[in-house]
């Protein structure tokens, strides 16, 4: 793909008087990837996305598009199509009109206009809706109409903001699906914003997660599950989120805060958090070695149960397949230490300390993709 569909966002910050929406942010997307912008209300990513757009201006570094520098360029001189949450459709014009709506604009020759709509609504399974209005469409049809007149541009550049946020839960898994086999079949650059973590897991290529204004990690969706780089990060990806334990110093190692009987990292991680993904730890009722705790309450979802489970005074949450019923009843955790992390009193991954082996702790298996252990 042509290189001019690369962005590249060099230590760019938008203030607003005193306060920074974002802070200095770098970083690369080249043709023909889709990044997710991705993190809580308030984070940055939908100004982030503005900036490129070109509909609010830096107040600081350089925006670059291609071999250009568009930090100064208004919406329509940066060579890119964007879609946003509410649809932005004229009530008064049918689809067909919205969907040519920017071709007419440009005065693109009709005949040209004609045949670029009926490729664009078939690609979007939009032709036997043409001459309907927005208002006898639904939701799912009235997205397709804003992707349609993105797509009918021919920007290499596609901006997206929120755009499923309107939909059902249904819609938005089908919407997902019909979004992503889109863009690679029309092999554009997609910049996708959400605070939805299983729209970033299931989309991206690479998701790009954002708080209070700053990058906090740019990795891959596997990368981001598997080896997350601040608690933060661990505690905003995952359903249920990856269980964070204080830990606090023992007489032979870091112990989790409130049960001192079992080490579960050297005495150098005391002051941080462990971290355990709920499907990563393995329940026990029995007196087999672990740490041990007490279901409070069990979730039962269908396919696997949620156990609520105090350790000291905290709670910890572990997913086990199928039915159980556990409420009450004593019992032992264990976990392999390699799906352990360790964070420290910042709040960052630390790599130079092994968490311990837990006596007889379930052997460490492959996880599967990461996607396949969400939940919408």
């Amino acid at each position: 793909m042509s290189n001019q569909s690369r962005i590249r966002l060099e230590s760019v910050s938008k203030c607003w008087g005193a306060t920074a929406a974002v802070d200095n942010i770098s970083f690369d997307v080249t043709p023909g990837q889709f990044v997710i912008l991705l993190g809580p209300s308030g984070c940055g990513k939908s100004t982030t996305l503005r900036m490129i757009a070109g509909l609010e201006e830096a107040s600081d570094g350089h925006i670059h598009i291609g071999e250009r520098d568009v930090t100064r360029l208004p919406p329509g001189d940066r060579g890119l199509s964007m879609v946003f949450q509410s649809y932005a459709l004229f009530p008064h014009l049918s689809v067909a009109d919205n969907i040519v709506f920017g071709l007419r604009s440009r005065k693109v020759p009709k005949e040209e206009q004609r045949q670029r709509l009926a490729k664009v609504a078939e690609l979007v399974d939009l032709t036997d809706y043409l001459n309907r209005k927005p208002a006898q469409l639904s939701g799912g049809q009235r997205q397709r109409v804003a992707l349609a007149r993105s797509v009918i541009s021919e920007h290499p550049i596609c901006l997206m903001d929120e755009p499923l946020s309107n939909l059902d839960a249904r819609l938005r898994s089908d919407m997902r699906r019909e979004i992503k086999a889109l863009q690679k079949r029309l092999n554009m650059t997609v910049i996708y914003v959400t605070h939805d973590q299983v729209e970033a897991m299931s989309m991206g290529d690479r998701v790009i997660l954002m708080q209070h204004g700053k990058i906090v990690q740019d990795d891959s969706p596997d990368e981001l599950y598997n080896r997350p780089a601040s608690a933060f990060a661990a505690s905003f990806i995952g359903s249920p989120a990856m269980n964070l334990l204080p830990l606090v110093a023992g007489e032979n190692g870091a112990v989790i805060e409130g049960e001192p009987s079992t080490p579960v990292a050297p005495m150098e991680a005391a002051g941080g958090h462990l971290g355990i993904r709920p499907e990563d730890i393995e329940l026990s009722t029995t007196s087999a070695p672990g740490v041990p705790a007490m279901v409070v309450s069990d979730e039962y979802l269908g396919a696997d149960t949620i156990a609520h489970v105090t350790v000291g005074s905290h709670t910890v949450r572990v997913r086990m397949n199928g039915k159980h019923a556990l409420a009450g009843q004593p019992c032992r955790l264990r976990w392999a230490s390699q799906h352990a992390h360790l964070f420290g009193s910042d709040g960052l991954r630390r790599d130079d300390i092994t968490p311990h082996a837990l006596p007889n702790a379930p052997r460490a298996v492959p996880r599967p993709p990461a996607v396949g252990s969400f939940q919408h």
